[in-house]
């Protein structure tokens, strides 16, 4: 089934101003001008970020709906996937961030504001750790744009987390994916938009 709702999540830092954000909102704008598109900026805090989610999609169609995460963004388009049986595309998505981000406690800058801060709280690690899934319920849900040359994240540990899923193991690339371009006809053909 076509999808009718995309929301776009972006990473840790990140906001709705990231490269990959702005490409998918104005293809869909372009293209398919009839979908619904959120990309919200989302709380430092992942439980508030969740519940910002979870709330603001509630009224949407679960059977059409989809998501897109990037890293951080990822992780929580696996929970929003799980929680409403959707279909997901991960953008070298985070696999264990309550690990990962743990050294991040203090004061953050915002990537695309460097004049924006935010305070990420030691609580936020444990509200992390609330959010992490089992393996998830419905691989072909899924579909994993993940590169090799991530500086970020490990591919090995990401691509063992989605078996059975779509995915698209890129030999080179970055955690940015600045070699994007590349990849959106494919996720927009997984999101049955192409």
């Amino acid at each position: 089934m076509p999808t009718t709702h995309l929301l776009y999540l972006h990473g840790f830092r990140s906001s709705p101003h990231s490269a990959k954000a702005q490409k998918v909102a104005a293809r869909v704008q372009a293209q398919h001008p009839g979908v619904t598109w959120w990309c919200p900026q989302l709380p430092p805090s992942p439980r508030e970020a969740m519940a910002l989610l979870m709330h603001c999609i509630a009224a949407w169609p679960h059977e059409s709906m989809a998501v897109v995460g990037s890293s951080l963004g990822g992780f929580y388009a696996t929970f929003v996937a799980e929680q409403t049986h959707c279909k997901a595309v991960l953008l070298n998505p985070a696999i264990a961030p309550a690990r990962d981000l743990q050294k991040y406690v203090g004061e953050q800058t915002a990537w695309h504001d460097p004049a924006d801060h935010f305070f990420f709280k030691p609580e936020f690690v444990d509200e992390l750790r609330a959010l992490e899934c089992g393996p998830v319920a419905d691989p072909r849900n899924y579909f994993a744009v993940i590169a090799k040359g991530d500086e970020v994240l490990d591919w090995r540990e990401m691509t063992a987390r989605y078996p059975g899923a779509r995915i698209r193991l890129l030999e080179g690339s970055d955690h940015a994916l600045s070699d994007f371009d590349a990849q959106i006809d494919e996720v927009f053909e997984f999101l049955q938009l192409a």
